[in-house]
């Protein structure tokens, strides 16, 4: 996990949210880092959810314009979760790979209480790990080409089938 930070961070293509402050934008490399070397994303909450490392407000599109809100108390959670899961699929699909094997597996890591039928659906389905990879490398955020993630609090990783 640790190295494919490194690479999107030597890139400079480190999803950085908007939701960060300067402060934990600033400091957020170095804490996804030592969450990865932890195996904890509820580290990497708990860090951001810190003094001054999130913005108390941010903008939201309206039809009547633009306004503030104050940013969600589970922005934290929402954000440690979806990049360290990203993260740890890229380092699994980088491990299956170097053991000859080439797919993974779509599995719920997480329980929700209100799953979405997109994310049901894709439960159990093999993923090519070389072009999963590719995928998560290219498309920074929470977007992907190949839907996996299935966007944020889906409750879905993968594993070695």
């Amino acid at each position: 996990m640790t190295e494919e930070i490194e690479l999107d961070e030597g890139e400079n293509r480190l999803y950085i949210s908007p939701r960060l402050s300067n402060r934990g934008a600033g400091e957020y490399p170095a804490l996804l880092k030592a969450a990865a070397v932890a195996g904890d994303d509820t580290f990497l909450a708990n860090e951001l959810s810190a003094q001054g490392r999130l913005n108390a407000s941010e903008a939201r599109n309206t039809k009547n314009g633009t306004t503030w809100v104050r940013v969600p108390v589970t922005a934290p959670e929402t954000l440690a979760e979806g990049e360290f899961n990203r993260f740890y699929a890229r380092a699994l699909c980088r491990r299956a790979l170097e053991e000859g094997k080439h797919h993974v597996q779509v599995y719920r890591a997480k329980s929700v209480m209100n799953p979405r039928s997109q994310s049901e659906a894709l439960i159990g389905q093999m993923f090519e790990a070389e072009r999963l990879l590719e995928d998560l490398r290219v498309n920074i955020g929470t977007d992907t080409a190949l839907g996996l993630p299935p966007g944020p609090n889906s409750g879905l990783s993968v594993r070695l089938p």
